[in-house]
């Protein structure tokens, strides 16, 4: 919100004293501007050099914006900070976000409560092209059968703003190990934090440690336990599997047993 100048006190011919002066009005306003966009977490205080009024002036708008979305001042640090183009890009003007919030109403069906969960987990979302890149990715994802993605949930908001191409990459993983593409598509579909695991620094080392250390039917395996790849291989999987094979049942223990157990429970059960 903009804030307005000091009140013009009304003079009388018999006040003698001066009119205030306009450009004293303005540097004050100017600096009660700055500290306010300062306490907000949106202007660092080591920031050089101050944002010219003419940027304060745009920020305030911004913030404006978003207050008329639901938005309160805790929210503006984060915002600020994942997405500074909102705040400092050249002549932003927030209506050109508007069609963002327009698609979370329209196609997710998103409350406006939902729709705020879900820009405040990933901000950068308010800087995707709905036509071109979040419409197709939502499409993407339930011809995949995952549902409930108006949920603000940190997983959908990055869901929601990956490009479609970079999750096919995914699929073209799975059918690269062996699935076919029905298969590949029933995993991701029904484990669909997969997307956000990268594929050489992740999905093959534990692939790779399935079939070969494991000596499992890596497909068969996944198609009935894909939450698999959820776990980490230094500190679950590997720790285990190696427990289990001391013991002589590393064979014999399914997926889930091995990896969804409490540690108290798995360690009781296989002493």
């Amino acid at each position: 919100m903009h804030l307005p100048f000091p009140p013009t006190p009304l003079c009388s011919y018999s006040d003698h004293r001066p009119p205030p002066h306009r450009h004293l009005q303005f540097r004050t306003s100017h600096h009660k501007n700055l500290r306010y966009l300062k306490s907000l977490g949106i202007i660092q205080p080591e920031f050089t050099p101050p944002p010219s009024p003419a940027t304060v002036s745009q920020i305030l708008s911004t913030i404006d914006f978003f207050k008329s979305k639901g938005f309160s001042e805790p929210d503006f640090p984060r915002i600020a900070f994942l997405s500074p183009n909102l705040f400092f890009a050249p002549a932003f003007d927030p209506n050109t976000i508007e069609p963002v919030f327009d698609f979370l109403k329209a196609d997710l069906d998103a409350s406006p409560e939902d729709s705020r969960g879900l820009i405040l987990k990933r901000p950068q979302i308010l800087e995707s092209d709905p036509e071109f890149c979040l419409k197709p990715t939502l499409n993407y994802l339930k011809s995949l059968g995952i549902q409930r993605l108006n949920t603000p949930t940190t997983l959908n908001a990055h869901l929601l703003d990956t490009r479609v191409p970079k999750l096919e990459e995914k699929m073209r993983f799975l059918e690269g190990v062996g699935f076919s593409t029905g298969e590949a598509r029933r995993v991701c579909g029904r484990f669909p934090a997969i997307f956000g695991y990268g594929i050489e620094n992740n999905l093959r080392g534990k692939w790779v440690y399935l079939v070969r250390e494991m000596k499992r039917d890596g497909r068969e395996e996944v198609n009935r336990f894909p939450q698999y790849f959820g776990f980490s291989l230094e500190k679950r999987i590997k720790v285990r599997h190696l427990h289990l094979k001391q013991r002589n049942v590393d064979g014999e223990v399914p997926l889930n047993r091995m990896l969804l157990w409490s540690d108290d429970k798995f360690f009781k059960k296989w002493k």
